[in-house]
């Protein structure tokens, strides 16, 4: 029998093939944005998927600013930070957090689903957010992709 067949392909750094991509997030819902995004950078949709490796692909979120939240999350859901120092705990809605930075929210709903370790650190580099339509990407000559929603 011919067993070279059966051997099982593990991606790496330089053997996984990075592509670019374009989401553009205006009218999507927060949650359903960022577990798309966040399974988009880990490579979970390539067949090659290998878990220990940085095999997903550059994303760019555009239109973040434009981003959907369903009910009354724009004044009821907070955002809690904590500065450092005593009594330093803040609180902010998604109303706030978008008039002082409007990729803040894209950003951290996508970084909550990465893993906690250094790949989640290196996977995360590979995302790039931009409040309105135009990104510095234009280079790369990044894909459009479509997310359901």
């Amino acid at each position: 029998m011919d067993t070279l067949s059966y051997k099982t392909v593990s991606a790496n750094k330089e053997t996984a093939d990075k592509k670019w991509l374009v989401v553009d997030a205006a009218g999507i819902n927060l949650g359903r944005l960022g577990s798309e995004v966040a399974s988009l950078l880990r490579g979970k949709h390539k067949p090659l998927f290998t878990p220990h490796a940085d095999c997903g692909d550059h994303v760019i979120v555009i239109n973040a600013d434009k981003v959907a939240l369903s009910g009354k999350k724009w004044d009821e859901k907070v955002y809690i930070r904590y500065t450092g120092y005593p009594g330093g705990q803040r609180f902010a809605t998604p109303k706030e957090m978008m008039a002082k930075h409007p990729t803040a929210m894209v950003e951290m709903a996508v970084r909550g689903m990465l893993p906690k370790n250094r790949l989640g650190s290196a996977v995360y580099r590979n995302l790039y957010v931009y409040a309105g339509t135009d990104h510095k990407q234009q280079a790369q000559q990044p894909t459009e992709y479509k997310i359901k929603g």
